[in-house]
């Protein structure tokens, strides 16, 4: 939508009087309009300049040195789908990207697949938002429901629909492109379909206050069917005198069965979760939050936690381990020890050190809980993977000279572990106190700390200047 001429001549003194300023002038409600349709458009051209610099910076990553099929580190479809995302281009590029821009991979490669589509597949759309006319959001609406459809069949689409995108609110835009798209071509939205299946899987997302989002992508029929049986049961406790929110009943019976509550003979199966807990936060003397497999909960909701696992009062709960970290004021990782280690060492005076390198290649079992605990997730930036999917890295390859040491090993997911030892142009490298520094190929340095370390304080502000000011 673009403004009138009067409007975006306002608009620009606006802009001028803004920027001596330094702060937004008094506006009227029409020039706070005209001011928020100048500042959607912006937005769709700087979308727009963001995917061409992307596909740019994509034709200069090539996939020519990737690990070719066979070789060690080729990428296996033994877990997941894995065609080449985007033909021609390193399969790290979204890796790349990713530290660019300070967000995970994940987000790299959608916004590097809305490039592809709409440079490929929607040239309409893509000359609309960067002129301004389409709004970022409705563009991306379009390449991500259209992403993996035929070019020509996404041509036709944009055709029909475009004229009145604008008109048409997200979930209504979305909706009347699959339309278009069923009505034009049937047999590509099976096809899509089949694509989605081969790649789906379950996640879990925080959202805050110990809660968590936990769900799967499934064929809607499946969805659907999985959704009545949850609403039924909950319709039962109901009946049965059940007095809490149904919404409240269905979380509960999804998460029964799900952690095998339900199921006949699952009463053997065994699940690891790790608990992290401060020993202030326990007592009640801070409001630290601990942590379930990476998620934040309250010290409450810890405590609560625990006493169901009977691990409260610190012992070892039954099937399971309890493991003391002990830190120095500064946050870093001195030991890490059971409660039998624990008396031991008050008990004779000793003092704790990290474990001790190992002599050869293989982390010791001690080393391996020392890193697990220090590290707690992938330790490249912006990757989340929790440290129990991931690997024990030596920063410094072993086949280098480096040690088997904690100072020298770190949790890296397999998908960056397995970037850092097969694709060059990487370089990482890591402090004495286990800050780790990762430089791309086109020499943008990120870093991350273990999670424990206290950030060091802002500098003091400067002193004020003596009068006269």
């Amino acid at each position: 939508m673009t403004a009138t001429g009067a409007s975006s001549f306002e608009g620009l003194l606006v802009d001028l009087v803004w920027a001596r300023q330094g702060e937004p002038p008094e506006l009227s409600k029409a020039q706070c309009a005209a001011r928020l349709q100048l500042i959607q458009e912006r937005r769709a051209r700087d979308a727009a300049e963001e995917a061409d610099v992307i596909l740019r910076m994509a034709e200069l990553t090539p996939d020519d040195e990737d690990p070719p099929p066979g070789a060690p580190g080729a990428r296996s479809s033994r877990w997941r789908h894995t065609d080449p995302a985007f033909p021609g281009v390193s399969e790290s590029f979204p890796d790349e990207l990713g530290q660019v821009l300070r967000v995970g991979r994940g987000t790299a490669a959608h916004k590097t697949r809305r490039a592809f589509t709409w440079r490929h597949s929607l040239p309409l759309v893509a000359a609309a938002q960067r002129c301004g006319r389409l709004d970022e959001r409705r563009a991306a609406i379009f390449a991500d429901t259209l992403q993996h459809a035929d070019p020509a069949l996404a041509r036709r689409v944009e055709q029909l629909v475009l004229p009145e995108a604008a008109d048409l609110g997200f979930r209504a835009l979305e909706r009347r492109i699959r339309e278009v798209q069923l009505e034009l071509d049937p047999a590509s939205a099976d096809e899509n379909r089949r694509l989605a299946e081969r790649n789906a899987d379950v996640f879990v997302q925080p959202d805050g206050d110990g809660m968590a989002t936990y769900g799967a992508q499934l064929p809607a029929e499946e969805a659907a069917e999985a959704h009545a049986l949850c609403d039924l049961l909950a319709q039962m406790a109901k009946a049965d005198g059940d007095d809490r929110p149904i919404g409240q009943i269905r979380a509960e019976i999804f998460s029964l069965i799900n952690r095998g509550a339900l199921l006949p003979g699952a009463a053997g199966a065994r699940a690891t979760v790790t608990i992290n807990a401060w020993l202030e936060s326990l007592e009640g003397s801070s409001t630290l939050p601990g942590d379930v497999q990476g998620f934040a909960v309250t010290p409450a909701r810890l405590r609560d936690l625990l006493r169901r696992v009977g691990a409260l009062g610190l012992t070892t709960p039954p099937d399971g381990s309890l493991i003391y970290a002990l830190h120095d004021e500064d946050g870093r990782l001195l030991a890490t020890l059971s409660l039998a280690d624990l008396r031991r060492a008050v008990t004779r005076g000793e003092g704790v050190n990290p474990p001790a390198d190992a002599p050869g290649y293989e982390r010791t079992t001690e080393q391996k809980e020392f890193l697990s605990t220090r590290d707690r997730h992938c330790r490249m930036p912006y990757c989340g993977q929790r440290s129990g999917w991931a690997d024990h890295d030596h920063v410094v390859a072993h086949s280098d000279g480096g040690a088997t040491a904690c100072t020298n090993l770190c949790c890296l997911c397999r998908t960056h572990h397995r970037l850092k030892t097969h694709f060059k142009g990487w370089a990482f490298v890591m402090d004495a106190d286990g800050t780790l520094h990762v430089t791309t190929p086109s020499g943008v340095t990120r870093s991350t700390r273990p999670w424990a370390m206290r950030r060091p304080p802002p500098p003091a502000p400067p002193p004020d200047d003596p009068p006269p000011f």
